[in-house]
């Protein structure tokens, strides 16, 4: 019969051997089951879906209905601000067209010729009368005209008759060519002054009244 401490010494070494198969069972077990748990957790990982974006009511992605307003405001812009190119192209160029036809019609204007300039002497008077009445159709000359002036008045366009029948009756003749007031408004040629001692006027309202009478005044000789 074996002894008391032959059995707890078996005991203790059968213990000691099933401690060891356990822990060498739980060793393999945890092995075993070690790889397969991170190959299902890799598999797990793999198989989860990729994170998932938040959508609208309409089922479109959140923000895409904000971008797509944003989008279309922009392109409103772009094309408001084209619209505003064009529109500015459009009034230069017709500011540019207006100025163009002014200046095509400026230079279209027959340009009028300037009017000479007389000298203010009795040659320079009787010029520019001899200019009116050609262009009023009044007949008359150069020569016919100097010499009534110089029998009438000596060329003193100030000079006053103050001693003739004329005189008596209160309208005394005046004047290169003495030409009394009644005459002188009758007469009177448009274009000229309206003052009966202005020498141009008098020289060609006595030419005028000279016309009508005498038929010029080339004809007249003596007082008319």
């Amino acid at each position: 019969m074996p002894t008391p401490t032959l059995l707890r010494s078996v005991r203790v070494t059968k213990t000691h051997k099933l401690s060891a198969a356990v822990l060498a069972a739980a060793g393999a077990t945890a092995a075993l089951t070690i790889p397969a748990a991170t190959g299902d957790a890799h598999a797990a990982t793999s198989a989860a879906p990729a994170a998932v974006k938040k959508v609208s009511a309409n089922g479109q992605p959140a923000g895409a209905k904000a971008k797509a307003a944003e989008a279309k405001a922009g392109d409103a812009k772009e094309t408001a601000t084209l619209a505003d190119s064009v529109k500015i192209t459009a009034v230069a160029g017709q500011g540019h067209t207006a100025k163009e036809a002014a200046s095509r019609a400026a230079d279209r204007k027959p340009v009028e010729p300037a009017k000479p300039k007389y000298a203010d002497n009795l040659d320079g008077w009787i010029k520019e009368s001899l200019a009116i009445m050609k262009e009023k159709g009044i007949p008359g000359s150069y020569e016919g005209l100097h010499r009534n002036i110089m029998r009438e008045s000596s060329g003193n366009p100030r000079v006053v008759n103050d001693w003739d029948i004329n005189a008596k009756n209160g309208i005394p003749s005046k004047g290169l060519l003495q030409v009394i007031q009644p005459t002188f408004e009758r007469y009177h040629v448009e274009g000229t002054a309206n003052d009966l001692f202005d020498p141009v006027a008098n020289i060609t309202a006595a030419a005028n009244y000279a016309a009508h009478r005498y038929g010029s005044m080339d004809n007249v000789n003596s007082a008319y």
